[in-house]
């Protein structure tokens, strides 16, 4: 004799759904009706209300990068914290002590840590999306989502590494006796513009990757040579004038910066931000709307 499956919907306790929910979780997930999967068209624009359909597939692959990028593991999430404070020591002795970099008038490793753990984000995040579709080849082949969820989901699990570092941050503010603030409240619009550029940049280059595998060998190249071209070591005003307007261009110029001068309780530059915020949703755009494009033959090449 079947046993019948009781209808989770039905339970008593649980939660209770708007009418809109309902109508969408129906939509991609009723059974009442027929679901026709077809391929997208070249220029159709991307499908939000079905990503947010797929919203808890996206938090649980987040959270399982992120436990397997700490499984068996010594120091466990404290391997955030590792990268950008070893960077830090490095960097304050080479540059800070030997260079003399000038640091704004606050001590240098305050100065170049409230740079690297923006920049730091940004670099975990898009490699982490770029090699995103081809580690989870075998989801692609097998059942069918938003693919999109793939890059997505390690843009975000990258926000927890980010949270975890913040806290080195403000430890080093209290002990070198930086005042905090009410320009902090300002961080997670820059923060939301560097999920714009991270993401943007690695689900373009993620497409691209699973035709051509060359793109994760010369990531990690590419990022070296970024850093030196951000003013992560230095402030932006060391660059020459001749140079400026190449670097402004430069998402990340305006958004380290920024997030500097909120950490530091400096004068924000609000050309720079506004400028580095619009680049970094162009390049949100560009690269999910090709991502978009080209997801339909994901599953016969990777």
């Amino acid at each position: 004799m079947t046993t019948p499956v009781p209808d989770p919907a039905a339970a008593p306790h649980a939660p209770a759904q708007s009418a809109t929910e309902t109508a969408l979780h129906e939509q991609y997930f009723g059974h009442e009706h027929l679901t026709v999967i077809e391929p997208p068209g070249r220029f159709d624009l991307l499908d939000v209300r079905e990503l947010w359909a797929y919203r808890e597939l996206l938090f649980t692959l987040a959270r399982r990068q992120v436990s397997l990028r700490y499984k068996q593991t010594v120091l466990g999430a404290g391997w955030a914290i590792v990268q950008p404070v070893m960077q830090m020591v490095v960097f304050t002795v080479l540059f800070g002590r030997i260079a003399k970099i000038p640091s704004d008038g606050f001590p240098y490793p305050v100065f170049v840590f409230s740079g690297l753990l923006p920049w730091t984000y940004f670099t975990s995040a898009a490699s982490s999306a770029l090699g995103s579709l081809v580690g989870n080849s075998h989801l692609l082949t097998k059942v069918y989502f938003p693919r999109l969820i793939i890059p997505l989901a390690a843009v975000t699990a990258a926000l927890v590494d980010f949270a975890v570092a913040s806290g080195v941050l403000l430890a080093l503010l209290l002990f070198y006796g930086v005042a905090l603030t009410p320009s902090l409240l300002l961080l997670p619009v820059v923060v939301l513009g560097l999920v714009l550029a991270a993401t943007g940049i690695g689900t373009g280059l993620g497409a691209l990757n699973v035709s051509y595998r060359d793109l994760g060998h010369v990531m990690p190249f590419f990022m070296q040579l970024w850093l030196y071209a951000t003013p992560v070591i230095y402030p932006a005003r060391l660059v020459p004038e001749s140079f400026r307007l190449v670097v402004q261009l430069n998402p990340l110029t305006g958004l380290i910066e920024a997030f500097r001068a909120c950490a530091l309780g400096q004068p924000l530059d609000f050309a720079a931000l506004g400028v580095s915020l619009l680049i970094a949703a162009v390049l949100f755009v560009t690269g999910t709307l090709y991502f978009h494009a080209v997801e339909r033959r994901f599953a016969d090449v990777v």
